[in-house]
């Protein structure tokens, strides 16, 4: 059996000792409750300090939580309020479209896939939640860069290899289709990335009108992109539950 960390559960048991009972906590006080020598926890403290896990008041010299858990905190909270609002609308989506449905959001240079709804036939499928998807190649990679000025970047930063011969790598080229997406709404992927296989994907905004994920339909690339030309109604169906979702979580109309 692997040990745990020791630094990392004394580090937890701070966060914790801080989210409850006072708002502020002094070095001693801290120190007591958790049973350790000071000059330990002010070099944990210190740590967690410089990470922006917390934050030390510059008059009293009190420790309390600090910002940076706010902001993962409403990650998290973001990530499962998107995927309990697009759970109906993903449904019905994969329903009129006879194709497999992606929710996907921004994660470590990628696209995270958080939700999934099978193609509604009798064909054997493979679940895709918590796979990876590159951002440069995929629709759903491709909305997020277009939309998000975080995963813009990010995706500028990474070395954008090709997957097919199909795959655009040159930043001029990429930049050029990004500003497609944003001027038409929505992005495509016709073997960019797998052989064989195609997708649509629209942004999906909370009521901040801040990109927060997307949402693509993806299958076969005879059935989505018969000739090479997207299916008839394919765009509007992506594109109106990417709205239908950003409405759910508070953005109003787009």
């Amino acid at each position: 059996m692997a040990k745990n960390i020791q630094s990392l559960e004394r580090a937890a048991a701070m966060l914790r000792l801080l989210a409850g009972g006072e708002r502020r906590l002094g070095l001693s006080d801290i120190a007591s409750s958790l049973g350790l020598a000071k000059g330990t926890a002010h070099g944990i403290l210190r740590t967690l300090q410089l990470e922006g896990f917390v934050e030390q008041d510059a008059a009293s010299g009190r420790y309390q939580l600090g910002a940076e858990l706010l902001r993962l905190g409403n990650s998290y909270l973001d990530v499962h309020e998107l995927r309990a609002r697009a759970l109906v609308w993903t449904d019905d989506l994969a329903r009129s479209s006879g194709e497999s449905v992606h929710l996907g959001v921004l994660h470590q240079h990628g696209v995270l896939i958080v939700h999934h709804v099978f193609r509604p036939d009798d064909s054997r499928q493979v679940l895709e939640v918590g796979a990876m998807q590159p951002l440069h190649s995929t629709a759903l990679g491709k909305v997020l860069s277009a939309y998000d000025p975080v995963a813009h970047s990010e995706v500028m930063e990474v070395e954008r290899r090709p997957f097919t011969a199909r795959t655009v790598t040159a930043t001029d080229e990429f930049e050029a289709m990004l500003d497609l997406v944003r001027a038409q709404g929505w992005a495509a992927d016709a073997e960019e990335t797998w052989e064989g296989v195609a997708a649509v994907a629209a942004p999906i905004h909370d009521r901040r009108r801040m990109p927060v994920g997307a949402v693509a339909v993806t299958g076969a690339v005879e059935r989505v992109a018969p000739g090479g030309v997207l299916r008839a109604g394919l765009i509007a169906a992506v594109r109106d539950c990417a709205r239908a979702v950003s409405r759910d979580l508070g953005a109003g109309r787009f």
